[in-house]
């Protein structure tokens, strides 16, 4: 089975209705959270075999007169895999620094022998957004995309909500409005390769099928720190397994790492 780089898996997402309290585009809070010049590196692991790596970075940029983060996500296999399927993803989104909201983004993909690529920018003013590919759109308001959504939720004030509460913000992705529905599962100690760590625990909704056998199968741990650095993501899939996707490098991090 092709094990496709995480950042696509969380795309998975369905609206599934959920007997709890449903919160719209959860509020944020000032970042204590990144700065420019963080960059964080994961390997994707399925049992004994490394399937990839994802990178995550951030610089300090102008946009259209806009103070912004510039992120860039890059996905791709290694080893056997890469030989396999050869995939190279890349992502990247330049974000307000106040709201977090992007105001435009790169979709860059080769898997295989396919390729794609998009660019899409966002008017706030009107809630569109402007695809290379397809056009004009209306979309919802403070609707996010693929890089944004991690900063976002780096900087979600947790204090306010409740285990078992849901998250809800909007992704817009492939030329797609994505719903994305988020449980927040409370608080855990993990280990990591940075000694144990105290973790929120989040549980993006996935739909149950051919690759989840339950709504909660992909799990996601964010330091409970003001770092609020994912440093673990859990996917338990159908034939494969549990593949995971474990931080293995940091560096610029905002503030030091918290561990027991």
């Amino acid at each position: 089975m092709k094990i496709r780089i995480f950042l696509l898996l969380l795309l998975l997402i369905s609206s599934l209705y959920i007997d709890a309290q449903e919160i719209f585009n959860p509020a944020i809070k000032p970042n204590t959270a990144f700065m420019a010049g963080e960059t964080l590196t994961y390997q994707i692991r399925y049992g004994f075999i490394v399937g990839g790596t994802t990178t995550l970075s951030l610089v300090d940029t102008v946009y259209k007169n806009h103070q912004v983060f510039h992120a860039m996500a890059i996905g791709q296999t290694t080893g056997v895999a890469d030989k396999l399927y050869g995939v190279r993803d890349i992502y990247e989104s330049w974000f307000d620094k106040e709201t977090n909201l992007p105001y435009k983004q790169i979709r860059n993909i080769k898997e295989g022998h396919y390729k794609n690529y998009n660019e899409v920018t966002y008017n706030r003013n009107n809630n569109t957004v402007n695809s290379k590919l397809s056009g004009v759109h209306q979309v919802p308001e403070k609707i996010l995309d693929l890089a944004s959504t991690f900063y976002y939720l780096r900087r979600v004030d947790f204090s306010t909500i409740k285990e078992g509460d849901i998250l809800f913000v909007n992704m817009y992705f492939s030329d797609e409005i994505f719903p994305f529905h988020l449980r927040y599962r409370g608080k855990e100690i993990i280990k990591t390769k940075f000694g144990k760590i105290r973790c929120i625990k989040i549980s993006p909704v996935v739909e149950v099928g051919r690759m989840f056998k339950s709504p909660d199968d992909l799990s996601i741990w964010f330091t409970d720190d003001d770092n609020r650095l994912p440093v673990m993501v859990k996917m338990d899939i159908r034939i494969v397994g549990a593949v995971f996707l474990k931080l293995v490098k940091y560096e610029n991090i905002l503030s030091p790492l918290a561990t027991e």
